[in-house]
């Protein structure tokens, strides 16, 4: 693990392992996959809560349903705030087109999807008075893997721009300060 700023611990698969999203092969599939919503802080809520009137009417009848139910968040069970999803999987907020390719409705409407979203496969946890920065590793993200080594392309450069958004541009310099000074070392051995 890496301290980058002052309250971060990135780990080392964030900038060793190779990442590229393979949309063409996936589709998307990981918003209609999993058993747990993203998770979200209570400002995404509230921002997706003032969307909702425009979000409605383009969601799923189960979608809708879950929301007007169980509203746009719960509890997962260790406590975090994560997104609604439906028939235990698929968030409420994806749809899918007549190709089969998973969107987020958010997105498309044009605003930011939460941000953990955004940042997937890194996910974000406590660690004491750190905020832990871990590759999260799901096989039907095997193509993405695929495609990164191929690319050479690692996982925090892949995700620029969702780090810059989350933690700002002096902390991703920092983090690639320290990633270009890793491999100097590792190169040495």
């Amino acid at each position: 693990m890496f301290v980058i700023g002052n309250n971060t611990l990135v780990s080392l698969d964030v900038l060793e392992k190779e990442f590229c999203c393979d949309l063409d092969t996936c589709r998307g599939c990981c918003c209609i996959e999993g058993d747990a919503g993203c998770p979200v802080t209570d400002e995404e809520v509230e921002q997706i809560r003032q969307l909702l009137p425009q979000l409605m009417p383009q969601m799923t009848k189960e979608a809708r349903e879950v929301v007007q139910t169980q509203g746009i968040s719960y509890l997962d069970p260790s406590g975090e705030q994560v997104l609604s999803i439906v028939n235990g999987k698929d968030c409420v907020f994806a749809r899918t087109d007549h190709n089969g390719w998973c969107y987020c409705l958010i997105e498309k409407m044009g605003f930011a999807k939460p941000v953990s979203c955004h940042l997937y496969p890194i996910r974000l946890t406590k660690v004491g008075e750190y905020i832990g920065l871990e590759y999260h590793r799901w096989d039907i993200c095997h193509c993405a893997r695929i495609k990164g080594k191929k690319l050479h392309l690692p996982l925090y450069q892949f995700l620029k721009e969702p780090l810059i958004r989350r933690f700002g541009q002096e902390w991703y310099d920092e983090l690639e300060l320290t990633a270009n000074e890793w491999k100097k070392q590792c190169a040495q051995k």
